[in-house]
């Protein structure tokens, strides 16, 4: 991913019925502080909710993900001066939804700029960090980000992970 517009939302239809939001089964959303404690309460979040969903067979997978995308969230997307010690108006949310066949992890962040992958030349697989999104699309079916609109700013990055058909 790395374009702008709506190519970036392709990869949630490829080879699957249309997403329409009123037909989205289950939904649920957390507010994350700005803290690198939120990534443990966002997976502890995920793990609640696939097991509400009955797919916590796939908790392994998405909460790597989902450890990934609000980690870059905190890391990469938040201004320097953000003030990590107050809990009123987080700056980051992650998003779960589920459809029939797919669930979408969602980590929305007030930054503007795009996700930026590491091109596979600079990749030091011993480095301590910068394998994130390498990561999200090695586990997630597939990934991209878009731009909010309105009153909203910032972004969304979102990964998409296939379902069997009795989820």
């Amino acid at each position: 991913m790395g374009t702008n517009g709506s190519t970036m939302l392709a990869p949630l239809r490829q080879g699957l019925p249309p997403i329409d939001a009123a037909s989205v089964s289950s939904s649920a959303s957390c507010a994350l502080p700005a803290r690198y404690e939120a990534v443990r309460g966002a997976r502890q979040f995920t793990n609640t909710t696939l097991t509400q969903w009955n797919l916590g067979d796939r908790f392994d997978d998405v909460a790597l993900v989902v450890s990934e995308l609000v980690t870059n969230a905190l890391r990469h997307a938040l201004p320097a001066d953000t003030p990590r010690d107050r809990p009123l108006d987080p700056p980051v949310r992650l998003h779960l939804m589920r459809w029939a066949g797919r669930l979408v992890c969602a980590v929305r962040d007030p930054s503007p700029q795009s996700p930026v992958a590491r091109e596979a030349a600079e990749d030091d697989f011993s480095a301590e960090s910068g394998r994130g999104l390498f990561l999200v699309e090695s586990f997630s079916d597939s990934w991209g980000w878009h731009p909010l609109a309105g009153t909203l700013h910032g972004k969304v990055v979102w990964a998409m992970f296939r379902l069997p058909d009795a989820a």
